[in-house]
């Protein structure tokens, strides 16, 4: 149950901010020996805000294969309401199989896990879990109908129109370019029955009406041939919290049993072009769902594992004894997510020059930001913005760095949260995005900050949790609305001063995860389908986020001016 959740999260957020309290001041000055309030008469340390330029750029269909994580639901904020769907390659975990004499199929069970933690064990001895993939708008988690197509499209590897070996780009919108769309009468191939399954336990294999039952419940895998002592069935395996469904096994036993010794059960190539995939589309139960993000691509859980049994292989005559076994196909690395938005609250772009008023940020085929700092001309010093602040910090020879004037202690990128607004569209404050990603939009990369952040690399909800602040809410309370964002960009205004690094536009997205934009981990920007702009690409973390906010811009009015977006800098000077 979310509870449960929440109060992990507090316990764990509660030891981490002890331990990075310091941090999260807007300012500390430490004193010791050498420099103190006592003996440091020569040295002022003083703060400058800045104005920073802040616009909307609304996105196009992103690129949604290659994203590592799958997502599937439905999810509801202030924007509207996102529906995500998903097609995957199937691959077998062994080629040119022999499934014996008289080989049939007995069941066929799909399973697709969250992401979740074991917490302990209840009073029966079951593991219980806690989910961290499950978005929901309620206290409980919303069901969600699901329904599963053999796949005919074929999903290329490659991009025929592209560069040798380009990789072919996959968009939510169900499209390869703005000229190629994939069909859907080509995703809803056959559509497979499920077995309905009304376990009275509640387990993960409850479904009844395609109707998912989600819950945090781990499932017990038991084995109908072995009884124990009691005549019960006895324990296989034990497996996390996911989705399970048993399909009818005609389908499998001619797509698959019946191939044997074809070449079509040879090699990969052969089989991805034989059995092109599963298409897993998600529908609302009562106008309700919820949104979850799966780990497909787990080898050891993510799969079709179809039970089969053939004759024994024995000396005896008796017809009746027969073994069994399984052939499991597993998720392949080529899935494509698709998102239907259905958005209530339209985004357009800003303004790139000026600014706005207002930042919409939206995951997945949402909204990111762009960030200008030092932008324009400085009339009164005769030169650019971005000059005049050098000139103010450092000595400069042949425009390079020479030494400094002001020594930069900390600098912060602070952005407000538009309350009313969320509260006029009924935001649900958990569902209001705990992480954004700042980068650098012309290299695609994370700031200096990012590599040189090292809080809590494993835990990615406190991942970067000094360069990258997460959102700091009424009271403090994980669950109370949000006030604002501070965005640490020490390194990366230093570099600007010191390293004469150039003063590129920034990005700022809603994020899922920090750590999936690290490029030494993953692919961490995916490309946006437009004909105007064919370099902008997006953070994946962000296309994998479904949540959503508002903040106040820049360009305000003088009765939000408070709620501005601004960069300060604290800086110690000699007197």
């Amino acid at each position: 149950m979310k509870k449960n959740k929440i109060a992990l999260q507090i316990l764990s957020f509660s030891l981490i901010a002890l331990s990075i309290i310091a941090c999260d001041d807007d300012f500390v000055s430490l004193e010791s020996d050498v420099i103190n309030g006592g003996v440091a008469t020569n040295f002022d340390i003083d703060s400058r805000k800045y104005d920073v330029i802040a616009y909307t750029k609304a996105l196009a269909p992103v690129q949604t294969n290659s994203l590592g994580l799958t997502t599937l639901g439905i999810y509801d904020d202030a924007y509207g309401r996102v529906t995500a769907s998903f097609v995957t390659q199937l691959t077998p975990s062994t080629y040119s199989p022999s499934f014996g004499d008289e080989a049939k199929v007995d069941s066929v069970v799909v399973t697709l896990p969250y992401f979740s933690t074991a917490t302990g064990t209840d009073d029966d001895g079951n593991i219980t879990y806690s989910l961290d993939s499950v978005i929901s708008k309620t206290e409980d988690y919303s069901n969600i109908r699901l329904r599963i197509f053999e796949n005919n499209y074929f999903i290329r590897d490659f991009d025929p129109t592209g560069d040798f070996n380009e990789g072919q780009a996959y968009y939510s919108n169900k499209t390869a370019s703005t000229s190629e769309t994939i069909p859907v009468t080509a995703l809803e191939g056959t559509e497979f029955s499920f077995v309905e399954y009304d376990d009275p336990t509640g387990s993960n294999m409850t479904v009844v009406d395609n109707i998912i039952d989600i819950n945090n419940k781990g499932y017990n895998l038991k084995d109908v041939n072995e009884l124990d002592d009691n005549g019960d069935k006895t324990l296989l395996a034990t497996q996390p919290p996911g989705i399970r469904v048993m399909l009818e096994p005609t389908f499998w036993e001619d797509k698959i049993l019946a191939k044997e010794g074809d070449a079509v059960l040879s090699n990969l190539n052969n089989f991805t072009e034989y059995f092109r995939g599963l298409y897993f589309k998600a529908e609302a139960v009562n106008d309700d769902g919820s949104f979850l993000i799966l780990n497909t691509g787990s080898t050891n859980n993510a799969n079709v594992t179809i039970y089969y049994s053939k004759l024994t292989a024995s000396t005896t005559d008796d017809p009746e004894l027969r073994d069994n076994s399984t052939y499991v196909l597993n998720f392949g690395t080529n899935k494509i997510n698709f998102l239907e938005n259905d958005y209530t609250l339209p985004i357009a772009d800003g303004s790139s020059e000026n600014g706005d008023s207002r930042i919409y940020l939206k995951g997945g085929e949402g909204a990111i930001a762009g960030i200008k700092l030092f932008d324009g001309f400085n009339e009164e010093a005769g030169m650019s913005n971005f000059d005049k602040f050098r000139n103010d910090f450092v000595n400069l020879e042949n425009d390079k760095y020479s030494s400094s004037k002001r020594l930069v202690n900390e600098a912060n990128l602070v952005f407000y949260v538009d309350r009313d607004q969320l509260d006029l569209l009924n935001q649900d404050p958990e569902n209001e995005p705990n992480r954004l990603y700042l980068y650098d939009v012309d290299n695609k990369t994370p700031l200096i900050d990012y590599y040189l952040d090292v809080t809590n690399t494993s835990l990615p909800s406190y991942s970067k949790i000094s360069h990258l602040g997460a959102l700091q809410r009424v009271d403090e309370e994980p669950t109370n609305k949000g006030v604002k964002y501070k965005l640490r960009l020490t390194e990366h205004i230093n570099n600007l001063l010191i390293r004469d690094s150039t003063n590129v536009e920034l990005g700022l997205a809603v994020s899922l995860n920090v750590n999936i934009e690290d490029p030494s981990v993953s692919i961490s920007q995916n490309k946006v389908q437009t004909d105007d702009d064919l370099d902008l690409t997006v953070p994946v973390s962000s296309i994998l986020s479904p949540r959503g906010t508002i903040l106040y811009g820049n360009n305000t009015s003088e009765s939000e001016e408070d709620k501005r977006v601004y960069l300060e800098i604290f800086y110690t000077e000699p007197n």
